[in-house]
């Protein structure tokens, strides 16, 4: 993936995050050329002899995963908040994108999870990945698209190196409550910049009449076996008024797959 050479994963030992670094490295897989940085955030500082014992117990479970990368997995520490500290630790070294483990919460639609906060916060594309998803290459990836133009077309490059790595095909969904004509007139001006940008690996563009948008969406992640979802947030537009990101905040809240944020 040439977009992608340096991915932060967030890694605290829990059941979420050996998960996601478990996605991480098969994601990765074992000849590129990527670097894996796993960034341990302590709200108290870390002891030289703390930092010691987690570096050995995070080498145990890389090891146990049994899952061979060209680029062995780094492990750093840092004192702080955790939404803040992550994100300034991805600027300040340059980090192309970050993977975050999440349990999510399937029962309400109002909890804020850290994964959700990270998600809305940040300036760079994320994968939030669900505890229990399948640790598996992303085949089938389903793009979600509003009725509004894509602002920063630069971001579909990850996409399309996602889809390149994997050879995945890239279903585009787009979720109407009302009439159609109106968004599908603004969706179908794009078709030759989604050809372009996402070459042979553009399937096809569907459209489906849904009250409930995510429900919609999942709906339709079932229905075609997705492995990824991929959502363009608009909660940081710039030529549009942006939103409060309430559907992003759902999907990483409620998705069984792993979502990936465009940005």
């Amino acid at each position: 993936m040439s977009n992608i050479n340096k991915i932060l994963v967030p890694f605290d030992f829990s059941e979420a995050s050996v998960n996601a670094l478990e996605y991480t490295l098969n994601f990765v897989g074992p000849n590129r050329d990527i670097d894996i940085l796993a960034l341990y955030v302590s709200v108290m500082p870390v002891t030289e002899s703390e930092e010691k014992g987690l570096k050995a117990d995070f080498a145990k479970v890389v090891e146990g995963f049994q899952r061979k990368v060209k680029n062995k997995p780094d492990f750093i520490t840092t004192t702080g908040k955790v939404i803040e500290s992550i994100l300034a630790y991805r600027k300040e070294k340059n980090m192309d994108l970050i993977m975050m483990g999440t349990m999510g919460d399937k029962v309400t639609d109002e909890a804020i999870t850290n994964t959700s906060r990270l998600v809305l916060g940040a300036n760079c594309p994320v994968i939030s990945i669900p505890y229990g998803c399948t640790i598996s290459e992303p085949k089938d990836v389903a793009l979600v698209m509003g009725g509004e133009e894509i602002e920063d077309k630069e971001v579909l490059k990850t996409l399309l190196d996602l889809a390149r790595t994997f050879n995945s095909k890239v279903h585009v969904l787009t979720i109407y409550k009302e009439s159609v004509y109106e968004e599908k007139s603004v969706v179908d001006s794009t078709e030759n910049l989604l050809e372009y940008y996402l070459e042979h690996f553009y399937v096809e563009h569907s459209f489906s009449k849904n009250q409930d948008v995510e429900q919609g969406i999942l709906d339709y992640i079932n229905e075609k076996n997705v492995d990824m979802l991929a959502i363009l947030p608009r909660n940081h537009a710039r030529m549009s008024t942006p939103s409060e990101g309430r559907l992003t905040k759902l999907l990483t809240l409620h998705s069984e797959i792993p979502v990936l944020t465009l940005d």
